[in-house]
């Protein structure tokens, strides 16, 4: 289906063709419509669906049929830079427009605070914000959403898993009972059927199906306990010199430090990230790995969706992620645009479980390597 089917506003349409984008994808094809109508939407998909232009777009559109003052829409995301990336690329959607956004999270300095309470007070169309940054700005009275019509509720699962469920719950009490409300997530466990009962209206529902691994990614793993998991990554980083950008998953920042100090006693160049740094350390670290300025980054998932650094040669799950949709997210770093990549994965005795799991969503067995000598 193309976009002009959908006989968006003219000045909407002219952003599209300025950008190249002439075919809506599946997701997009599905929601655009529902949203459109009006009716409440809970979407099932992943990053790279073209989700964010499936809430995007209508609510630009509804904006422009209809302009007013103030705050109209909010769309309420886990992380900062999932924040920042909507933002940009509702820089392109509404370039053409007078549509104006804001992106809202924390690790920003005092000088950017007194600004964004400026721009909060002036009012924005689109607002994107964390919870916990948006929460304390509603709590001060910096924001009026009082004539807000649509909720997004963006990668769900996430928000519920970091525990942002009361945060959420809070920020829907300053919002006005009559509005439009849209929740995506990658994943529909049953916590998020739940929490969506609480806050959609009979909504319609979407499932895109997971997409598998790419072609190109050699997948293995190795059985290995806790205690030998820092030395096998060390020996595997050795042994893979010239691999030139990696990405090691670990679950929690205590692996990630533990894993950074280890490199950094063998002269191995790595960098870690989590949500312990700033949000302008985060940015610098990603920049310099795309520059290549250092060939490994650890982190947590805070970088396995949405955010596209290319040439990844291998990925390495330090633990077996607790959702088998996650792993996807996190090899889907490598071998992008039809090139080739590695993902392995360290696997202790309590984590097979979970292994079969992911290989059960994939419909493929993953090779178990040898332990190296």
């Amino acid at each position: 289906m193309k976009f002009e089917e959908f006989e968006f506003e003219a000045g909407l349409m002219e952003s599209l063709n300025y950008m190249g984008f002439v075919d809506a994808t599946p997701i997009q094809e599905s929601a655009i419509p529902i949203v459109m109508r009006g009716e409440d939407l809970i979407g099932c998909a992943q990053t790279g669906t073209g989700k964010t232009g499936a809430f995007l777009l209508p609510v630009i559109n509804a904006i422009m049929k209809n302009p007013s003052t103030g705050t109209r829409v909010l769309v309420v995301v886990p992380t900062r830079e999932l924040a920042i990336q909507i933002d940009q690329q509702m820089d392109g959607f509404s370039y053409t427009t007078n549509v104006s956004s804001m992106a809202l999270y924390g690790g920003t300095g005092g000088d950017e605070w007194v600004q964004t309470k400026k721009n909060l007070e002036l009012g924005v169309d689109v607002l994107i914000a964390t919870p916990g940054k948006l929460l304390s700005h509603l709590q001060m009275g910096h924001a009026d959403l009082s004539g807000l019509s649509h909720l997004v509720l963006d990668e769900a699962d996430r928000m519920l898993d970091i525990g942002f469920h009361d945060d959420i719950l809070r920020i829907i009490s300053f919002l006005p009972k009559k509005r439009q409300n849209l929740m995506f997530s990658a994943t529909m466990p049953t916590k998020i059927r739940s929490f969506a009962k609480r806050i959609l209206n009979n909504p319609q529902e979407i499932t895109m199906a997971v997409s598998k691994p790419a072609e190109g990614v050699l997948q293995a793993a190795y059985y290995v306990e806790d205690e030998f998991k820092v030395e096998l990554v060390n020996a595997l980083i050795t042994e893979k010199q010239s691999y030139e950008s990696i990405i090691i998953f670990a679950s929690t920042k205590k692996d990630v430090k533990k894993i950074v100090s280890s490199f950094k006693k063998n002269k191995l160049s790595a960098r870690g990230i989590s949500s312990d740094l700033e949000q302008s350390e985060r940015e610098e670290v990603l920049r310099n790995f795309k520059a290549k300025k250092f060939r490994i980054i650890v982190a947590t998932d805070v970088i396995s969706r949405g955010i596209d650094i290319k040439g990844i040669n291998l990925v390495i799950n330090y633990n077996v992620p607790k959702a088998p949709e996650d792993y996807v997210h996190r090899i889907g770093r490598t071998a992008r645009a039809n090139t080739t990549g590695v993902a392995l994965t360290l696997v202790n005795s309590k984590e097979k479980g979970g292994l079969k799991r992911i290989e059960k969503l994939i419909e493929n067995s993953i090779y178990t390597m040898p332990y190296p000598n």
